[in-house]
């Protein structure tokens, strides 16, 4: 297997891109990405795509083509191929066109996602958004997904310390860093008091621990390592690419407040990387809600189970913490495209890795990790990425 490098990377702004359309979000990603890495479409050898419900958003499927067409790739004929696992398509996106390269089948591949989500009614939304579950056990039972993580919170305060107001803390700190992050949905710090007194959505979840609703697309370039340099000067190594399953339901885990999915693909990228925790110097983690992220980084085994909170409120996860969580505002204020927020978490580790993250850059950073989540757990994508 050969070592995979990323030598380009593009984002568009996130939020409700409503003068924009699903193909302008990716073509206008996916040009910054070839600008970035100094790459032509002539050299593109394949093209993967994350997308959740393209169908159901903007009524469009066959994404693959599509992208190949608009990105004028179509011409010469490169493969592209639509990769979909709900919230986690993005992250999944960007593991096959690393397994693509390592393999040696392909040399110069993008991996891309994009979700065009406004274009349809909240409701709409929300209902697409819960075929990420199960349809038949727990959608047509009523459940959404604030409901289900409502449930994982309700089970995690039973059985754990972490009280209402480090849950807040979580939302407090990424709307923090997303009002440093110039392509960020929400651009405004905000109070723990904001977050307490927002709307009730789904005991204890409130609007402010919740991710929006976004448009949105973000894609990179990744290439052999041993080729990298004739592309750019500051090539990110990709260490580990991992990746595991559950079961799609709640109500079938061995414990609903521990995604056990994130424990097996965080542990196989430590073994494939040689890595541990100690080395990581910021992670970007699936906080679609807050409980999310307090689940993600016990799961990871940056603490143990039940310190989250406390790791929160102490200031650990900052951006002058010890362990830098989600420097990008994370899904809760950076926004959370669906299809593209695998990719984004890459996009911004390796704008951290090359010292190009402005004011919310880490100083020093080596090490990087992303991590994807599809549903509840169902799906998860763990990347580490080096200098």
């Amino acid at each position: 297997m050969r070592e995979v490098a990323v030598i380009g990377a593009g984002c568009t702004t996130f939020g409700e891109k409503w003068d924009t359309s699903f193909r302008n979000l990716f073509v206008e990603a996916g040009a910054l990405a070839l600008e970035d890495a100094g790459v032509s479409g002539e050299q593109i050898d394949a093209m993967y795509v994350g997308n959740m419900s393209a169908g159901r958003f903007i009524e469009q499927e066959h994404i693959g083509a599509l992208i190949a067409d608009y990105a004028g790739l179509a011409s010469h004929h490169v493969p592209a191929t639509r990769v979909e696992a709900a919230c986690a398509s993005g992250g999944l996106s960007f593991r096959q066109a690393v397994i693509a390269v390592a393999s040696g089948l392909e040399d110069i591949v993008v991996a891309a996602g994009v979700e065009k989500m406004t274009d349809v009614g909240t409701g709409a939304s929300v209902d697409a958004l819960a075929g990420a579950a199960d349809r038949e056990w727990e959608g047509f039972a009523g459940a959404t997904f604030p409901g289900l993580y409502a449930m994982i919170a309700q089970d995690y305060m039973h059985r754990y310390p972490l009280t209402r107001e480090q849950l807040g803390l979580v939302a407090v700190k990424n709307h923090y860093n997303g009002a440093r992050n110039p392509i960020a949905q929400f651009q405004q710090e905000i109070s723990l008091d904001t977050v307490l007194k927002s709307s009730l959505v789904a005991d204890p979840l409130r609007l402010f621990d919740c991710s929006p609703i976004t448009d949105g697309a973000a894609a990179v370039v990744v290439a052999p390592l041993e080729r990298a340099r004739e592309f750019t000067d500051a090539p990110v190594r990709v260490l580990a690419s991992a990746q595991a399953s559950d079961t799609i339901t709640l109500h079938d885990r061995r414990d609903i407040s521990t995604l056990d999915a994130t424990v097996a693909a965080g542990r196989r990228a430590f073994r494939m990387a040689g890595l541990s925790t100690s080395d990581i110097d910021m992670v970007e983690v699936h906080d679609c809600f807050t409980i999310a992220e307090i689940c993600a980084i016990e799961d990871l085994g940056f603490c143990r189970k039940g310190e989250a909170g406390r790791f929160t409120e102490e200031g650990i996860t900052a951006l002058n913490g010890d362990l830098p969580v989600n420097t990008s505002g994370g899904l809760k204020a950076c926004g959370h495209p669906v299809g593209a927020t695998g990719i984004k978490q890459v996009y911004e580790i390796t704008k951290q890795l090359r010292g190009e993250a402005g004011r919310r850059q880490i100083s020093g950073a080596e090490i990087g990790m992303t991590h994807n989540v599809g549903g509840t757990g169902a799906t998860v994508a763990v990347h580490i990425l080096g200098v």
